[in-house]
């Protein structure tokens, strides 16, 4: 990693990539790193929770999370024997398997993950432990205001797409899940052709190759995966509350975004940090509505970050008392408004900039982040030099990049509300629809 030693240049990483094709399909992403005291893995499988079929909701989330339960070779309590004494964690999701250990120990972590993608037995008793935690958490998020408001205004913004159903699944299809059906499900969809691999470490990646080519060579190589067309509902002002005897209302109020492949997203990134997610007091929303008005203490706003291989939204969330709420969501739409109308300062918009390519460095110094951002790379074809690239690449951007994107790809005419708590739909739809 180096940095630069004047204004005229920004930092640097260096993010050495390996990558192999695997007998069986799999694609290995290695990032050697001389002297890191951690290894780190991530797996990530495509398709996730949008190859849950309708009424099975939570089917690939439990395929995940219940995958470190047992093994054809080891069972629960023999992986956690096997993995504490060098500091190793393995778990799982709807994407895959994830985990890190003490860096000499981590042939055993890749063995066992090998286990957990290809022989993971599901447990009867495990099964039903796991999926019981799942519905008492599921039933607790039943009445909490705030994660019913983002799971309707998802609802709201994606429609009847798979983007706006809870990964989680719902009391009703978890309680319908059996055990067969986890397993018939990991055995479909956890083939080599859907799977990367990406490891960060003080590793030979010859040696770690040879590794999963001997663990993985048996594995069934499957077929790629194929998304569906995806189609969401047009931008239009829609209002819907989830009522809820609280003294706090969560708002959240946006529309459909972006993928990580627009163009424009490195000046979006510049934008986010400008109006609604830089840190401190540095941002528009937060200046606005926390400091000066006192509304509340978490406000923010961003589009850039749920941006994925499909796009993700636009949203501004806070969590205020009912008698602010007008004031609120006047004053996100206020500051939408702005700036895209209005130029940038070269104060604002330097603070702005500064904070990004200062801080940009300093998150890629875990293994895990580190190995986490190739499977990214992969998922997003992004070039081999992006790391590189994208410090010049928000240091370059003007304010007048910032308005055009702004008024490119912010709608304050055209977003849906999604209110929790004790509020009125009518009232706040009012709001929203005005001009």
């Amino acid at each position: 990693m180096s940095a630069a030693a004047s204004h005229h240049s920004v930092p640097t990483i260096e993010l050495a990539i390996r990558r192999y094709e695997l007998s069986c399909g799999a694609t290995l992403l290695v990032s050697p790193r001389v002297g890191a005291p951690v290894f780190a893995l991530h797996t990530h499988v495509r398709g996730g929770h949008s190859l849950d079929p309708r009424g099975k909701e939570g089917l690939a989330y439990l395929a995940g999370a219940l995958a470190d339960q047992g093994t054809r070779l080891h069972t629960e309590e023999e992986l956690s024997e096997l993995l504490e004494p060098a500091a190793g964690s393995l778990s799982g999701d709807a994407s895959g398997i994830s985990g890190q250990i003490a860096g000499r120990d981590w042939r055993l972590l890749c063995d066992l993950a090998c286990e957990l993608l290809t022989e993971p037995t599901y447990p009867e008793e495990q099964y039903r432990r796991q999926r019981e935690r799942l519905l008492e958490r599921l039933l607790v998020e039943r009445d909490d205001p705030r994660a019913q408001g983002e799971l309707l205004f998802r609802k709201l913004v994606y429609g009847e797409h798979w983007l706006g159903r809870n990964a989680y699944g719902t009391l009703d299809s978890v309680r319908r899940l059996r055990r067969g059906e986890v397993l018939a499900f990991q055995r479909e969809h956890w083939v080599g052709e859907r799977t990367i691999i990406a490891v960060c470490g003080d590793v030979d990646p010859e040696e770690v190759r040879a590794l999963f080519e001997k663990r993985l060579k048996r594995w069934n190589r499957g077929t790629p995966f194929v998304p569906t067309e995806s189609r969401f509902p047009e931008r239009a002002a829609c209002t819907q509350v989830f009522r809820a005897d609280r003294q706090q209302v969560h708002v959240y109020l946006g529309h459909l975004g972006v993928a990580r492949s627009d163009p424009d997203y490195v000046p979006l990134v510049v934008m986010d940090h400008v109006l609604g997610t830089g840190p401190g007091f540095t941002n528009r929303i937060s200046m606005k509505l926390r400091d000066e008005l006192g509304l509340a203490y978490t406000v923010h706003a961003a589009i850039h970050s749920s941006a994925g291989i499909l796009p993700g939204t636009f949203c501004a969330y806070i969590g205020t008392s009912p008698q602010h709420v007008t004031t609120a969501i006047q004053g996100f739409l206020a500051e939408m408004q702005r700036i895209r109308e209005e130029l940038v300062g070269d104060d604002e918009l330097a603070t702005a900039k500064s904070y990004l390519i200062g801080s940009f460095a300093l998150g890629f110094q875990r293994a895990s982040r580190r190995a986490g951002f190739l499977i990214s790379m992969e998922r997003h074809k992004l070039p081999a030099d992006v790391l590189e690239r994208l410090p010049r690449e928000y240091a370059a951007v003007t304010s007048d990049d910032v308005r055009r994107v702004a008024r490119a790809h912010l709608h304050p005419d055209a977003c849906v509300l999604a209110a929790a708590g004790p509020t009125d739909a009518k009232a706040l739809g009012r709001v929203v629809s005005r001009p």
